[in-house]
C-alpha cells in the first residue's frame, strides 16, 4: 500500500458530494478528516438540459476554490493529467461513460459518483474500458458504508440472512429515470446485505411510492421501497433465520460518506476495490428491470450477461 499523499482531480462540480469530499480530504481540522490524499485540480462539467446539475454548478465549483483551495481547470484532461488518482462525481449518470471515455488513457484509479450509468449498455461499456487499460475502479452509494449497516450485516447471531428489505425517499427526475436517481441508495444498501444472484424484479408504483420486489436465484426475497410521501429517512430491515432487526443509518455520529471516502482512498492506495464491479453491474440491471416493471406491470429479467473483454 502506497503511504504517499496522493493528488486526487474532481471531475464534475454539480453535486453536494464535491465540497464534502473536498473539505474531508483538504481540511486536516475537519471532525472526520480523510487522510491519503488532497484535491489538487477540479473541472466543474454540468449538464445543460438537467436543472439540479446546471442550476448548482457554479455554487459547487465557488465552494470547492474557495472554502478548500482547490485549483478550477478548464477540461477532464487538464484535471487527470497531473492527478494520481479520479475522483468522477458529476451528477449526471448519462455523462460517465463519455466522461471516463475521456480519462481512460491516464490509466488513473477512478471513482464514480451514483449513478453509475443509466443504462447496463453504459455501465458494460465503462466495466469493458476499465477492464482493457488495467484501471482500479470503483462506484457506489455512500448510504452502503453506513456503520450502522455495517454492524448488522456483520451480527451472525441470529443466523444467515434470508431476505432484506430496504426504502428510502425517491423523488423522480426525467433525466435519471426511474429508480436511478434515488432509488439507487436503497439497492445498494439491498445488494450489501444480499449480494449478488437476483434473478427478476417486480415492481408495484403509484403517484407516492415504489416497490420493487426482486427474487435471487437462491428463493431469497429483497425488497426496495422507494416513497415520495411520508418517511424520508433511509434505512432497512435485515431478516435473518432467528430474528429481524431494523437498521438506523443515521444513528452514528461518523457520515456514512465519509466512511464511503476511506474505502475510495484505501482503492485509490492499493488499487483493489472493496466491492466487486459486477456486482455493480448487477445493482444498474436490478434498477433498470425495476424501470421496465415499473412501466409496464411485468416481471423483468435482470440482463446481468457480460460480453468478454477484448485482448489488448
Amino acid at each position: 500500500m502506497s503511504t504517499e499523499e496522493l493528488k486526487i482531480a474532481i471531475i464534475g462540480l454539480d453535486t453536494s458530494h464535491a465540497p464534502l469530499f473536498a473539505e474531508l480530504l483538504n481540511n486536516p481540522d475537519h471532525p472526520h478528516h480523510v487522510r491519503g490524499g488532497t484535491v489538487t485540480a477540479a473541472y466543474p462539467g454540468g449538464s445543460p438540459d438537467f436543472e439540479l446539475s446546471i442550476g448548482r454548478v457554479d455554487k459547487f465549483t465557488a465552494e470547492v476554490r474557495d472554502n478548500s483551495g482547490v485549483p478550477i481547470v478548464q477540461s477532464i484532461q487538464e484535471a487527470a493529467e497531473n492527478a494520481d488518482a479520479i475522483l468522477l462525481l458529476s451528477v449526471d449518470g448519462r455523462v460517465h461513460l463519455e466522461q471516463f471515455r475521456k480519462i481512460v488513457p491516464y490509466r488513473k484509479p477512478v471513482f464514480i459518483d451514483k449513478p453509475f450509468a443509466v443504462t447496463t449498455r453504459d455501465a458494460k461499456a465503462i466495466y469493458r474500458l476499465a477492464q482493457e487499460h488495467g484501471i482500479p475502479l470503483m462506484s457506489c452509494s455512500s448510504v452502503r458504508w453506513s456503520e450502522g449497516l455495517g454492524r448488522a450485516l456483520d451480527s451472525a447471531g441470529q443466523g444467515n440472512i434470508i431476505g432484506v428489505d430496504t426504502y428510502g425517499p425517491m423523488e423522480l427526475q426525467s433525466t435519471q429515470p426511474g429508480f436511478y436517481w434515488y432509488g439507487i441508495h436503497a439497492a445498494d444498501m439491498l445488494y450489501r446485505s444480499m449480494g449478488k444472484g437476483c434473478k427478476e424484479v417486480t415492481v408495484t408504483t403509484n403517484a407516492d411510492h415504489d416497490l420493487a420486489v426482486g427474487v435471487w436465484e437462491d428463493g431469497r426475497v429483497g425488497t426496495l421501497r422507494g416513497n415520495r410521501k411520508g418517511n424520508r429517512r433511509f434505512g432497512a430491515l435485515i431478516h435473518r433465520e432467528q430474528g429481524t432487526e431494523h437498521v438506523d443509518v443515521y444513528a452514528d455520529g461518523k457520515p456514512y460518506y465519509a466512511s464511503m471516502l476511506e474505502e475510495v482512498i484505501r482503492m485509490f492506495q492499493t488499487g483493489a476495490a472493496p466491492i466487486d464491479m459486477t456486482e455493480t453491474l448487477e445493482v444498474i440491471a436490478f434498477l433498470e428491470a425495476a424501470n421496465e416493471s415499473r412501466e409496464t406491470g411485468r416481471t423483468v429479467k435482470l440482463d446481468t450477461g457480460i460480453s468478454p473483454v477484448a485482448s489488448s
